[in-house]
């Protein structure tokens, strides 16, 4: 009986894998440093990170090719260091994100899924620098790439490494993982008629001050050609919804059109 329930568990895992149908080949997947921490807030809850984990493996199983750029807020936030100098900051918030990184890439191994974890700042004893060529290389061979330390730049934001890396890496899409399920007028969370937008243009998201993510990432996806898709994490499948072209969060684009 085991066995059977066993062999009946894999046809079934095989079958999803077979009907899943993606949408883009290559993404490029932002997740915040809080979408870590779980109910815990602050650190890294590794249950949460197995559960954020499961679908991107089936992302990988269904023959996309993912990377990945992770912040840091569940530890620091250089900009909000108060007298601190700037600079020294943000390399410590670099640091957070090589910590949420190496985490990844532990539960994403546990779901037997090859990954290997990039950074911009040299950690060689611990990570591979990065070199786009390689990423590239790594992504057609079906690892996951966790690109850590965000630009490697002081401000900027790991928004901007988001962008930075889904155009080095020729990614289709960005899909921006955030604690609200897509962009409103308003923050829903206060305003209750908060209008939902199904479709914006990077226009509207600069000029309206949005808040999707910052202007400078904003604008590099812009004259890029990059569309973003928000959504939201609280149900990690969400990734894979959003991979395989369904009609969730807000699609952002140069024409505002879906």
């Amino acid at each position: 009986d085991l066995t059977r329930y066993c062999i009946i568990l894999v046809i079934i895992n095989y079958h999803g894998v077979l009907c899943m149908k993606p949408k883009y080949k290559r993404v490029l997947l932002k997740l915040s440093g809080e979408s870590l921490a779980g109910e815990m807030k602050h650190g890294i809850d590794f249950e949460t990170v197995l559960k954020i984990c499961k679908p991107i493996k089936e992302c990988v199983d269904a023959g996309v090719e993912v990377g990945i750029v992770v912040g840091g807020g569940n530890f620091w936030r250089g900009r909000s260091s108060g007298e601190m100098d700037r600079t020294r900051a943000d390399h410590m918030g670099m640091l957070a994100t090589a910590i949420n990184a190496l985490a990844l890439c532990s539960a994403l191994e546990n779901c037997n899924v090859p990954t290997r974890v990039q950074t911009a700042i040299e950690m060689r004893q611990v990570a591979e620098p990065y070199i786009r060529g390689k990423a590239e290389r790594h992504l057609e061979k079906g690892r996951v790439v966790i690109f850590g330390c965000g630009t490697g730049n002081p401000f900027m934001s790991t928004d901007t490494a988001a962008a930075l890396r889904a155009v080095e890496t020729d990614s289709q899409v960005i899909l921006l993982a955030k604690k609200v399920d897509a962009v409103y007028d308003s923050d829903p969370n206060i305003n209750p008629d908060a209008k939902k937008y199904d479709v914006l243009s990077f226009s509207d998201i600069l000029s309206k001050n949005l808040g999707v993510m910052d202007s400078t990432a904003a604008s590099m996806c812009r004259d890029n050609n990059m569309p973003i898709l928000v959504f939201g994490l609280s149900d990690p499948e969400n990734i894979v919804r959003a991979v395989k072209g369904e009609k969730i969060g807000t699609l952002v684009n140069n024409e505002g059109k879906l």
